[in-house]
């Protein structure tokens, strides 16, 4: 706890206590070093009977140190369920969640740190486990002694050493059976893969708790190099990332900071190839993660957020509904010309479908964009357009266009250009309704 500076001697500690060796000892430890601490327990109702041995034991063992005892039922298998996760996730979700409400309290007597009994052992599976599942190398850097509130000062200690200490302090403690099992990753790593391991690398674990130590000075490293890549590419514009392509494509290495820069926002490592062939790829081609997309956008890739009222750059895709965003609402329809009234609406806008290929996009005007105005076959700038109509500065600033494959479609809310105007060979049409805050 000295060396990694992980709390104040005084500090009040919260103990995740699960009855097993390595929480049993992190107790005494605590105990016998003077520290103030309440023990929690969270009883997952997974093993039935076992569960409420545990709890029961546990239960006890606060009795005996004299400390705050709190204990937490949890129905985990209809919480994974409802939430699709894996029975491992929803217990992690679950646990420190509810630790956060313990001690999220204020005042001298509030439990300020929640201390788990997580030692090498475990590190040692997490960095295998994260290797083989692309992590990356902040993966391989292991189990942090401490994040945000979250100690883990055990992570020196072996397991072995912790059953000798158990023996050596006459400590009882209970054994949960399904660690033996190997139905959960851990536990697979633990009984099956590590030991294949041990038998060709007797100093294969040791070996990995020194390559951790490195991995941690490598991952500063590669975190200082990364920043002074993103400081250089990235251009933050609202709630959007605006990324220069001709830059990206002098970075090397380039796949890694492309993953480096999307991973931030949901996309997977597999994804990083898609993201590299959106560089040369046309205006309008994008990737979708949970929350964002990246979006080629001419010399541009454009990171904007799904949630289209938050986005400056926003994609209509061929059978999008309304679409919501900052200035109000557009409401696409397609219409054949036996069922239309042409409307001279600025506000409807009437286009050939014929010539139009989706996704559009729609955005801000910028300088140096350009259209040609319904019924002109010369091309004409927005800004000279702006004050034709003699707009405020408000009114532009407020300005948006529909623009594919770099050409603009429509001054939204104002003109349409003529290269997309109805015509007498209009089978069909694609009326765009925009419906003003």
């Amino acid at each position: 706890m000295q060396k990694e500076n992980l709390f104040h001697p005084n500090d009040r500690l919260l103990l995740a206590v699960s009855g097993g060796v390595d929480s049993v000892a992190l107790c005494e430890l605590c105990k016998q070093a003077g520290y103030y601490f309440s023990i929690a327990h969270c009883n997952f109702q997974l093993r039935g009977e076992e569960s409420e041995r545990d709890e029961a034991f546990v239960t006890k063992l606060a009795r005996q140190y004299d400390v705050q005892f709190y204990v937490k039922i949890f129905d985990t298998l209809v919480f994974a369920k409802a939430n699709k996760l894996s029975i491992e996730e929803a217990a992690r979700e679950l646990r420190y969640k509810w630790f956060a409400e313990l001690t999220g309290g204020q005042g001298s007597d509030a439990l300020k740190y929640i201390v788990t009994g997580h030692h090498a052992d475990d590190n040692i599976e997490t960095v295998m486990m994260n290797f083989f599942r692309g992590t990356g190398i902040i993966g391989l850097r292991g189990i942090e002694p401490k994040r945000g509130n979250i100690i883990r000062p055990l992570l020196f200690a072996r397991r072995s050493e912790l059953e000798q200490f158990i023996e050596t302090n006459g400590l009882q403690f209970v054994t949960d059976d399904t660690n033996l099992q190997d139905d959960y990753t851990r536990n697979y790593f633990r009984n099956k893969i590590i030991p294949l391991v041990n038998e060709s690398f007797s100093e294969a674990a040791n070996n990995v708790l020194k390559n951790i130590l490195r991995f941690k000075e490598t991952e500063i490293l590669y975190q200082q190099a990364l920043q002074l890549h993103k400081k250089k590419l990235l251009e933050k514009k609202g709630n959007e990332v605006h990324i220069p392509v001709l830059k990206l494509l002098k970075v090397i290495p380039l796949a890694t900071v492309i993953y480096e820069i999307i991973k931030e926002f949901g996309f997977t490592s597999h994804q990083t190839d898609e993201a590299i062939a959106l560089l040369k790829s046309g205006s309008g081609k994008y990737i979708q993660s949970a929350t964002h997309r990246v979006i080629k956008n001419r010399n541009w890739l454009i990171i904007s957020p799904l949630q289209t009222m938050e986005a400056g750059n926003i994609l209509i895709e061929e059978n999008d509904a309304d679409i919501h965003f900052e200035a109000g609402k557009l409401k696409p329809e397609k219409l054949s010309v036996d069922n239309f009234h042409l409307s001279t609406d600025n506000n409807v806008a009437m286009l050939h479908v014929a010539v139009i290929s989706f996704p559009l996009l729609l955005r801000k005007w910028k300088h140096g964009d350009y259209f040609y105005p319904l019924g002109m076959t010369k091309k004409k700038k927005l800004s000279r357009f702006f004050i034709d109509q003699k707009l405020s500065l408000t009114q532009k600033e407020n300005t948006w266009v529909i623009e594919m494959d770099q050409k603009i479609i429509w001054v939204v809310g104002m003109r349409i250009d003529d290269r997309f105007k109805i015509t007498n060979s209009t089978t069909h049409i694609l009326k765009i309704t925009y419906l003003p805050k």
